[in-house]
């Protein structure tokens, strides 16, 4: 067999490959990659607001919604457009 001389660099390229690898079998990604939706503890944590706001959200029809198994589930896209301010409250008011 003939030696082969691995270098410091050879071994960094290495390591940064190994670690590629593993983010990409455990979901971990680029940190600009963003998951297409989000469950709820994820929403309160992006927009730092407690279980009943995300609630109140949710039933005024702010912040659209969709449940899978009881799980759930919002689209990142509409979570944004509601940082931007691009969606408004489509709470039904009945006037007497």
């Amino acid at each position: 067999m003939a030696a082969e001389i691995i270098t410091r660099e050879d071994l960094q390229e290495f390591g940064e490959r190994l670690l590629n690898q593993m983010k990409a079998l455990l979901g971990g990604g680029s940190t600009e990659e963003q998951k297409k939706f989000l469950k709820s503890y994820q929403v309160k944590n992006l927009l730092k607001i407690s279980d009943n706001t995300l609630q109140n959200l949710r039933q005024n029809g702010t912040i659209p919604f969709t449940k899978i198994g009881g799980i759930l589930y919002y689209n990142y896209e509409d979570i944004m457009k509601v940082l931007k301010g691009e969606v408004k409250s489509k709470r039904i008011s009945f006037s007497k």
